[in-house]
């Protein structure tokens, strides 16, 4: 029977981050061979993701960034169970890793951002690796990204919420942030008024009537009410007929011809923690 020395326990410790009594276990299960134990490791790490499966990962963190020359754009959302967690160093580079890696190969799916290799092992593979550490339930939740001439990025203070902002024209770099701010506070859900999916014009013209109906309006009348509702809903909630929180007697549209009357918004994208 191989002896497992105190200083074999401790070396694999420092390789993997594991507790001493599982690098003591996986040393002794895999004859004190430092490869075969890390492999025991890393899949007792899929035995503990898999029995938190039905775990709530709400906490986590949020990061968007954009390549250097600012014409692509992605933001992350890595979640874990505990703002403890969220807050470890080795999770906070574990996420700091993740989106470094998507801006040099532009994955164009969450699933294609999972299968790239960082140090020779999948995404994928370091995050089991991460929950065998820390024992929590975490995954890459959310990916995010925009190609255009020009993409801002915002990182509210706390990293539980980022934006990415896209438009048509570079050399806006001011305007760019000042309108992913917009984003990031006010919430549209979409640019314009025909960007609307027209499920959500349905919902909102239902809920205009019902309220109308509530408040005791003539049938006849309810359409014509939720129409306006549904005014007020296009104006409070798309981009460019929200108004400007930097000088609220302007339209973000309007500001936006205050820059260059070509300039657009082609795409913008809000993660946030819990939402």
């Amino acid at each position: 029977m191989t002896q497992i020395t105190a200083a074999d326990v401790n070396k694999l410790r420092q390789m993997t981050g594991a507790g001493m009594m599982d690098c003591k276990n996986a040393l002794m299960e895999t004859g004190g061979d430092f490869e075969a134990a890390i492999d025991y490791l890393r899949k007792k790490g899929q035995k503990i993701a898999a029995k938190r499966a039905d775990r709530d990962a709400n906490e986590g963190i949020v990061i968007a960034r954009t390549n250097d020359d600012k014409t692509f754009g992605v933001s992350i959302m890595l979640n874990c169970e505990t703002d403890f967690v969220a807050k470890n160093v080795e999770f906070i580079d574990m996420a700091e890793q993740v989106i470094n890696l998507a801006i040099a190969n532009k994955p164009g799916s969450l699933d294609e951002l999972k299968a790239l290799t960082l140090n020779g092992r999948s995404i994928a593979e370091h995050l089991t690796e991460l929950v065998a550490k820390t024992g929590e339930k975490m995954d890459i939740a959310h990916y995010e990204f925009i190609d255009a001439a020009q993409v801002n990025a915002y990182n509210h203070q706390g990293n539980r919420l980022a934006t990415l902002l896209g438009m048509n024209m570079a050399g806006f770099d001011e305007t760019g942030h000042e309108i992913a701010m917009q984003v990031a506070a006010m919430n549209p859900v979409a640019i314009d008024v025909d960007d609307v999916p027209e499920k959500v014009r349905e919902r909102e013209l239902e809920i205009g009537r019902e309220q109308a109906r509530e408040e005791g309006k003539p049938e006849d009348m309810l359409d014509k009410i939720a129409l306006g509702k549904l005014n007020k809903f296009f104006k409070e909630n798309t981009l460019l007929n929200q108004e400007f929180i930097r000088d609220s007697k302007l339209t973000v549209g309007q500001y936006l011809s205050t820059k260059d009357k070509n300039l657009k918004v082609v795409a913008f994208r809000r993660l946030m923690l819990g939402a």
